[in-house]
């Protein structure tokens, strides 16, 4: 068992089996030591944990939530890629967020800090990385928030 294993255990974290992909993508790609996580929606048991607009029907607090279930989606991928291995994570390079929102909503940053906190608090200052946070008027199947990422291994 890897520290990350060992911490996401901490958490009470369990990473389920990553999910296949919905449409003609794939969940992530290698290039050299980069792996490349395709957007993660909040998913949890199959289905979307938190739909709607932030700001409108969801709380800032749920919004954060909902990007945390993005984040640890993301780990399933990533442990995927990494062959089971997270131990071989070498940093959390950049997270991209979108945020399902109304036009006036201005707090896409607040709301992406539940996936930014998230890396930080599974990989300490490895999982501090660059960051995009935008809002959007819609996202696949009404979830409210979703994330990908980019990491080095």
């Amino acid at each position: 068992m890897t520290i990350i294993d060992q911490k996401l255990k901490s958490l009470g974290i369990i990473l389920p089996d990553a999910p296949k992909a919905v449409a003609n993508y794939v969940p992530y790609v290698i290039v050299g030591n980069m792996v490349i996580i395709s957007g993660q929606l909040p998913l949890q048991d199959g289905r979307v944990a938190f739909k709607g607009k932030v700001g409108q029907d969801l709380t800032l607090e749920e919004g954060q939530a909902a990007a945390r279930q993005c984040a640890i989606n993301i780990l399933t991928h990533l442990k995927a890629a990494c062959e089971g291995n997270l131990g071989q994570v070498q940093r959390c390079v950049r997270l991209g967020g979108f945020v399902n929102c109304s036009p006036d909503y201005m707090d896409q940053p607040k709301v992406i800090n539940g996936a930014s906190d998230f890396m930080v608090e599974v990989f300490g200052d490895l999982g501090r990385h660059a960051r995009a946070a935008v809002g959007v008027n819609a996202l696949p199947l009404g979830a409210a928030v979703e994330v990908e990422a980019t990491f080095l291994i």
